[in-house]
């Protein structure tokens, strides 16, 4: 495939929960506890790579065991990692969740303060390998100075991933400071989108941020599927059915499958099939991202 994919965000230690029997509040409950890298943009850079991509990670590892294990998988499975710094003396990021017995999560926490480190200034000695890329896609554990950096200097069509309830309003507030007012698409969930619009709607959101200055606006939707809007086209896609082992990392493949998808020529709003068949491909998986991916996107 033609060009690379800039990928700039988190990269964590994910601690994963699933239990093996009812979750009980104030107590111990059997399960099986995993570990390996993880991080939203991690993740996408991941599925990106199976799909076919070059990808160049933009990150910061920790200099201690963690930092080193997920530097060490990320180069493993063959990251561009010329773009990301290790940094002794700082914690790397660390997701640690806990999943029911159906595979919804019941509770999460992300230590991801490394991440602020992050800067305008670390982003400025990137750019023009940035601008490079054939698409460049970030997440708002970045922060939200930096957010609105890569809004007005980065000429690649960029994509941003809110992340969490928590972390979306940082993407609305960088659009609304930033020169251009101007995103080219955004992904996040519905409950996201209602916290940064006030809108309860799907469609009412969309438009909502379509007035902000968002290009493409994905709002997913869980089992019912996905909301696209671009003020021009909008369609609700529905959901592929699965049986749900997993749905960490069911978003992050989502925004890898459209991304890929509109660098094959796929137009909105129908890029976001492909990007359904990526996240049901994760639900199906125990992994965040699915090995298989690639044969899911072909089927």
């Amino acid at each position: 495939m033609s060009g690379y994919i800039t990928v700039i965000g988190g990269v964590n230690m994910d601690i994963s929960a699933a239990l093996t029997a009812p979750f009980v509040p104030a107590d111990s409950v059997p399960g099986q506890v995993t570990l390996g890298c993880g991080g939203v943009a991690r993740n996408i850079a991941h599925n990106l790579l199976l799909a076919g991509h070059e990808v160049k990670f933009v990150s910061i590892f920790g200099g201690e065991t963690f930092g080193e294990m997920c530097h060490r998988e990320c180069e493993a499975i063959g990251l561009d990692l010329s773009l990301s710094e290790r940094r002794e003396g700082l914690r790397n990021g660390l997701y640690l969740c806990v999943n029911d017995q159906t595979g919804d999560m019941i509770a999460a926490v992300a230590d991801t303060d490394i991440i602020d480190h992050i800067t305008p200034a670390f982003l400025e000695a990137r750019i023009d390998a940035i601008n490079a890329s054939a698409a460049a896609v970030a997440d708002t554990n970045i922060s939200m100075q930096s957010l609105c950096y890569l809004i007005d200097h980065c000429t690649a069509p960029l994509y941003i991933d809110t992340v969490s309830t928590a972390k979306a309003p940082r993407v609305i507030k960088a659009l609304q400071q930033s020169h251009r007012h101007h995103l080219h698409a955004l992904k996040l969930n519905l409950i996201e989108a209602q916290e940064v619009t006030r809108h309860n709607t799907a469609q009412q959101a969309a438009q909502c941020l379509v007035e902000m200055g968002v290009g493409e606006v994905y709002i997913t939707l869980g089992s019912d599927g996905v909301y696209c809007g671009n003020g021009v086209a909008s369609r609700h896609l529905n959901a592929i059915p699965s049986r749900v082992i997993n749905t960490t990392g069911a978003g992050d493949a989502f925004i890898a499958g459209i991304v890929h998808a509109a660098l094959q020529g796929i137009p909105f709003p129908d890029n976001a099939l492909v990007g359904l068949k990526a996240a049901h491909a994760t639900l199906l998986s125990t992994q965040t991202v699915n090995p298989d991916l690639n044969n899911y996107l072909n089927s």
